[in-house]
């Protein structure tokens, strides 16, 4: 909430109504997305007490103090405040220097204060600054990290959301495929997806709407506070069954400030990456991609100004960042091209603050985040390691040439009555996905280049001008509407708040198709006597093997074009109940229902169902003083399924290869004397029935599909230890109850149709893929020929399909030292396990970013044995971080982060013999070389330890406003690989296993220097 002035002219009422926001000992409401914080505590008991908070901002609130010696002050603006203790109108303590964190309550205790006005004059102006009050919020009951723009300020980071959430228990790095809407790096939360965390800022929910991939975020010097919940959150939130990343940007105070930083990466001051070798068959021991010339430079320049337009009444904030990055990178031996990259990420943020009367405020928020990207492409010789002739643009992958988003929202918050607080917030955001047309499109493009017939490549890969097979839509945008209305009622003991979340998604003109001349060419080589796809002529995906050695080339072609929209509504209520001095209860209970829309406008998934999200949280104040907290929550959260997987899902995608073999190889690349290889289709085959033809939403999912769910339980506890620091310990289960995914079986389907007596002359087509629940029983409707549908139940034993498992356990310990002008750390030490079968809405280890549509799931051959530990799973985390004050114009600060390996996968062809049954995976079963394979089993990828560090010098003699800044990331450079390619391929095949196998995808980014200089005014 905003903030707001009471003048004491007209105290009275307005005590009243402060009273009517937070009375008693109730911990004050946090309304949806928190954007404030309380203030509670203790005080003499006595008739006449009142406690009066003042901000920065002019913010003023009286509560009277109740006849257990308790207040509360709710729903504050974050910023300082001083907390004054009256007796009869007369001052007798202060406590002064109060900063409070989002979403939280700070505890600000008086007793054993003085009671006396005749007391005032010695007590007034104790001066306690917020470290030194109570470092427990007996108030909260969930998992919540809390970075303030003081701590950022002094820690060395990396300046993006996901490196703040790395500091938090539970988080731990995705797979670096992975990427937000600028190309940053993603976060796992407590075992969940990349795509199930929810981001917000000031409120308003920013998560990527298209496929959940990170979100908006601010620039980095507008950040006032971010908040991680990594579990245990109210009602208020949903929409997501990972974590929550909150930013609150900064406001303007009635000071004027202003400042600008400039921080420079050079090139010369980062190590080299390492290369990456083949570490089986005819090419073990050879380097597969050179890394070592891959250098860039970064630059970031950043400002802000803040303050009053009117004095206790109108403030404005505004902040903007130019991120510019420069550098080459250069393909592996399959690719060798070099791309001479240009990134440019601007950022802007800018607040208005208006308290309109004493009840009723007003805030404005704006946000943009925009990317430039700019590749132009140059051969690579590996030969001789020198960059070639120019070939064209990159347009491939994530980040686009231009892509970003633009905010705006408006929050109104009015104090109805002395026991009613109505906040309104209303918000859209639009986004562009704009992609120029790049490389030669003349030409088709060239994959599986190392996999060409040596006889008509004698001199290495054979590739052209053309390095992106897909291109994606140049016209696609975004819009993306949110309303919130939250209420809020005081009574007794009790806050209960309630509200409706309602989001509107319409993404337009989505989609990718092949570039070039709408197919790609795909080199591959095969057994002489293995089928390429199938065992039989009779299979319905059947491709013959093929001939002579082994050499074949398949017509690639692939197309996901529509616009489409989503609608997600929901409702919550919960209560927070001080049930007396020591026990707090809150609880809660959400209902969402969300509606997925195909290209015709025709709803494919109708989940309105009453999909009940109980939460219950509860805190102990074991000692009554804040020095001891236990407490536990448990809950149940929904997910739903972005806009993007109405392209594969429910749309007319088309995704076929057809194949051939070749008598010649031209300059291009492009294969000659093409002969068609024997398909039970007699032209292309697609694994998921993905010809193009437009899917009727009746059929797209099971008519009974379920929300994906997951119920968490957490048990925790916080204790001080002795001056200054505290420790504490706990424990998180998480259960995925319910999933979606796409099944493909289809003769599984038409099986149990023939088995239940009905004439298979009156099936009608059974498509590719469905939208299902994994390990549980689903209905279909099948299109019969009379122009109706036959209903069809499966069970999890008609598809011979495993039970649907993922479990998370953690357990985490830490120790704490909060900033006391000297100096701060804190050591957290996470173990957890994630296993199962199933990693969620998406699959690290095979890169794959089809939300809700990945391999698993299709057929039972593909899940056989994929029980085990998940690709996201490291045991052991330990983060320390802190800073230290080496003298009045030095700081030192440190983040350290040490983490065991992810678990590795070897994925071959199926079963003992190496086969590939009749739908076309290839090397995607969890066999290798014939044998068992389950996620872990080979091995994992070693420990990473990360040391950053930093010092600042800020000189009296600029009156500590300039600062002088040097921050090495990765200390001592260490350069282990993170993730490493699964594909094993056959064993058996007369080119040996797949060459790439092993080889190293990532690596921790090698050690670089960051120098920076800022003033703040």
């Amino acid at each position: 909430m905003n903030s707001r002035q009471y003048r004491a002219a007209s105290l009275g009422r307005r005590t009243a109504l402060a009273l009517a926001i937070g009375l008693g000992s109730v911990s004050g409401a946090v309304f949806a997305q928190a954007t404030t914080g309380s203030i509670f505590g203790q005080a003499p008991e006595g008739a006449g007490q009142t406690v009066t908070v003042t901000s920065d901002t002019g913010v003023s609130r009286t509560v009277n103090v109740d006849s257990a010696g308790r207040y509360t002050v709710g729903s504050l603006p974050l910023g300082s405040y001083k907390v004054t203790l009256s007796r009869d109108g007369a001052v007798v303590d202060s406590r002064s220097n109060v900063t409070l964190r989002v979403g939280s309550g700070t505890e600000v205790a008086f007793a054993g204060a003085a009671a006396t006005a005749a007391q005032s004059t010695s007590l007034e102006g104790v001066t306690v600054s917020a470290n030194a009050l109570p470092s427990i919020d007996v108030s909260a009951v969930d998992s919540r990290t809390v970075i303030t723009a003081e701590t950022l300020a002094k820690l060395p980071l990396a300046r993006t959301a996901e490196a703040i959430a790395l500091l938090a228990p539970g988080a731990v790095a995705g797979s670096s495929f992975f990427t937000g809407p600028t190309g940053n790096a993603l976060v796992s939360i407590a075992g969940s997806a990349v795509t199930e965390n929810a981001y917000y800022i000031n409120g308003f929910n920013t998560t990527d709407p298209l496929s959940g991939f990170g979100g908006i975020t601010l620039p980095y010097g507008a950040i006032d506070q971010q908040e991680v919940l990594a579990g245990g959150y109210g009602a208020a939130y949903g929409r997501s069954s990972g974590g929550v990343i909150s930013q609150v940007g900064k406001r303007g105070t009635n000071e004027w400030h202003f400042g600008a930083q400039v921080l420079w990466e050079p090139k010369g001051a980062k190590a080299d990456p390492s290369n990456f070798y083949s570490t089986v068959g005819s090419n073990a021991g050879n380097i597969y991609d050179r890394n070592d010339r891959d250098k860039s430079w970064r630059t970031t320049y950043s400002a802000y100004a803040g303050g009053p337009l009117i004095k206790d009444t109108l403030y404005i904030f505004l902040a903007a960042e130019q991120e510019r990055r420069e550098g080459e990178v250069t393909g592996s031996i399959a690719a060798p091209f070099t791309y001479q990259q240009t990134y440019k990420n601007p950022k802007l943020y800018g607040k208005i603050d208006w308290n309109i009367t004493d009840s009723n405020i007003l805030e404005i928020t704006g946000a943009s985040n925009k990317q430039e990207y700019n590749a132009p492409i140059y051969d690579y010789d590996y030969d001789t390691g020198y960059k070639g002739a120019y070939v064209g643009q990159d347009v491939a992958g994530v980040p686009l040439n231009k892509s970003g988003a633009d905010l705006y929202t408006a929050k109104f918050t009015s104090y109805i009555t002395d026991d009613i607080t109505l906040t309104a917030l209303y918000g859209k955001m639009k986004g562009k996905y704009y992609t120029a047309p790049g490389g030669d499109n003349t030409v088709p493009s060239i994959l599986g280049a190392t996999d060409e017939d040596p006889a008509f490549a004698p001199n290495g890969p054979i590739t052209n001008g053309n390095p992106s097979a897909q291109v994606n839509n140049p016209d696609h945008k975004s819009t993306n509407t949110n309303l919130r209305i939250d209420l809020s009622w005081h009574i007794g003991d009790h806050t209960i708040v309630a509200g409706m979340d309602n989001q509107t998604v319409r993404d337009t003109d989505d989609g990718v198709s092949t570039s070039g001349p709408g197919y790609a060419w795909e080199y591959a080589q095969g057994d002489a006597a293995t089928p390429i796809i199938g065992t039989l002529p009779t299979d319905a995906s059947y491709v013959a093997p093929p001939p002579g050695n082994g050499y074949y080339v398949a017509q690639y072609k692939y197309n996901t074009a529509a616009s489409v929209r989503t609608t997600q509504r929901a409702q919550y209520i919960e209560d927070t109940w001080q049930v007396n001095d020591r026990w707090l209860v809150k609880a809660g209970i959400r209902n969402d229902q969300f509606t997925n829309y195909n290209q015709d406008g025709d709803p494919y998934l109708r989940l309105k169902k009453p999909q009940w999200a109980p939460r219950l949280g509860v805190s102990w104040d074991v000692n009554g003083d804040s020095s001891l907290k236990i407490y536990a929550n448990a809950g149940r959260y929904y997910l739903a399924l972005p806009s993007t997987v109405a392209l594969r899902s429910a749309g007319a995608s088309l995704y076929t290869r057809e194949y051939f073999t070749y008598t010649g190889i031209d300059a291009q690349g492009i294969p000659q004397g093409l002969a068609p290889i024997f398909s039970s289709t007699g032209g292309p085959i697609s694994a998921n029935s993905e010809y193009g033809i437009p899917r009727d939403p009746k059929t797209a999912a099971g008519t009974d599909i379920k929300s994906q769910y997951q119920d968490e339980f957490i048990l925790g506890f916080d204790a001080q230890a002795w001056a200054g620091w505290t420790y504490g310990a706990k424990a998180t289960v998480r259960k995925l109850r319910n999933s979606i995914d796409d099944v493909g079986d289809g003769q599984a389907i038409e099986d149990k149709m023939v088995a239940s007596g009905i004439d298979p002359a009156t099936i009608g087509a059974i498509q590719g893929s469905y939208l299902f629940n994994p390990g549980r029983a689903n209905t279909f409707l099948i299109p019969n020929t009379n122009g109706g549908y036959y209903s069809v139940e499966m069970t999890n034993d008609d598809f011979h399909f495993p039970h649907s498992k993922r479990n998370y356990y953690g357990l985490n310990l830490y120790l704490d030292h909060a900033w006391d002008g000297k100096y701060q750390v804190k050591f957290d030490y996470l173990y957890s396990k994630s296993y199962g079968n199933s990693e969620g809405q998406v699959r690290s280890d095979i890169r794959q970013d089809t939300v809700s549509a990945t391999v698993d799931w299709d057929y039972w051959q593909v899940m056989q044995y994929a029980g085990g530990e998940l690709a996201n799973s490291r045991k052991h985390q330990l983060k320390i971080y802190g800073s230290y004050q080496l003298a009045p114009e030095w700081l030192a600060s440190a983040n350290v982060l040490i983490a065991s390996g992810t678990p590795k996968s070897c994925l071959g062809f199926f079963g003992p013999d190496q086969t590939n049954p009749s739908l076309g995976y290839g090397s995607y079963y969890h066999w290798c070389a014939g044998e068992v394979s389950r996620p872990g089993d080979a091995g994992h990828n070693p420990w990473t330890y990360i040391v950053t560090g930093s010092v600042e010098y800020r000189p009296e003699w600029a009156d500590k406003k300039l600062a002088f800044n040097v921050t090495v990331f990765n200390l001592f450079n260490q350069r282990e690989r993170t993730q490493t390619y699964p594909l094993l391929g056959s064993t058996l095949a007369a080119a040996g296993p797949n060459t790439r196998y092993g080889v190293p995808l990532y690596q921790t980014t090698p050690r670089y220097a960051r120098l920076g200089v800022s003033y703040d005014f």
